[in-house]
């Protein structure tokens, strides 16, 4: 007779209670916490901002209603400042110099990225060198890039004339004269800032789904035919993008007329930016300075509002 083993009840693992829903009061004061630390942590940048940009801006606009000298106390004027810059003849020519050489920036200096842009995206090899090549003007300095173009425009010894006489072509004053200064500035800044504009048509065309492109070809579409109607609708946003802030840059030049020209010759290169460096350091006149920055400053906010706004719009319809 064999004994049966004694069945012992089988005890269930104890499960842990759930934990308790926290309080409303405790989730508040969470997140019055979390929002606490989120706002410590960008406390340094609102800083930054405060005292170096929006400080002075501001301070920019009181100054222009302000008879300001340093060493003097500040006196208001009312528009006095806005009047004595309008009736300024260098006015006149800081603001042509400066619309014109956008235009001209426009003209130049947005065809060539985007032209220099297809020309890479159609490259089989040697893509990465090329890439480089094309961007490696952006990482020189702007003041050594000025140094080195002015050299190169010396009517002398520069390296531009030197070439046109090799090439038995006639030589030009380039930055000297009254008629070429202003585009040889344009020059130079499209070629400083050219790899960073075709980098980005360079992104936006390889962006296109290569059905496109196949589509077109079956359809018998030339290559002009394959930019007209494919590329350029792709890349319509990212061209309207470049080509305000395109404009808002060109409007503020002054490292290339500093550097290269001094203004000259005949002011045939002040631009509006040189002027206020003119009235702030060179006629001691801060009061004017801010006046005209308040004008500019008036101009670039609407080419700003606008690319706002086409950025707005464009991520609502994305």
């Amino acid at each position: 007779m064999t004994k049966t083993a004694e069945r012992r009840p089988v005890t269930k693992a104890a499960v842990p209670p759930l934990p308790a829903p926290p309080l409303p009061g405790s989730r508040r004061r969470r997140h019055l916490i979390d929002q606490a630390r989120a706002y410590a942590f960008l406390l340094g940048g609102l800083v930054c901002f405060a005292l170096f940009s929006w400080y002075p801006a501001i301070r920019a606009v009181v100054i222009a209603f302000q008879k300001y000298t340093p060493g003097s106390k500040p006196r208001w004027v009312g528009t006095a400042n806005f009047t004595r810059v309008l009736h300024d003849p260098e006015f006149a020519a800081a603001w042509r110099n400066t619309l014109t050489f956008t235009l001209l920036a426009l003209l130049i200096g947005f065809a060539i990225p985007f032209v220099l842009a297809l020309v890479l995206n159609e490259l089989r090899h040697a893509k990465a060198f090329f890439r480089v090549v094309v961007y490696l003007p952006v990482m020189i300095p702007p003041v050594v890039s000025a140094l080195l173009w002015k050299w190169f425009y010396d009517p002398g010894a520069g390296l531009a004339n030197e070439a046109l006489r090799f090439l038995h072509l006639p030589t030009s004053n380039w930055s000297n004269g009254t008629d070429t200064a202003l585009v040889s500035l344009v020059i130079v800044a499209t070629w400083a800032n050219l790899g960073g504009t075709v980098l980005i048509y360079l992104a936006a065309l390889q962006s296109i789904p290569g059905e496109l492109y196949e589509a077109a070809e079956l359809d018998g579409a030339n290559l002009l035919q394959r930019i007209r109607h494919v590329t350029v609708p792709q890349t319509r946003f990212v061209i309207l993008m470049l080509m305000l802030l395109q404009i808002i840059a060109t409007m503020q030049v002054f490292t290339e007329p500093f550097v290269i020209t001094g203004g000259g010759p005949e002011n045939a290169t002040v631009t509006v930016l040189y002027l206020i460096y003119k009235y702030a350091f060179l006629y001691n006149d801060f009061g004017g300075a801010c006046a005209l920055s308040v004008m500019l400053l008036v101009l670039l906010g609407v080419f700003s509002a606008g690319y706002l706004r086409l950025t707005r719009t464009e991520g609502d319809t994305a």
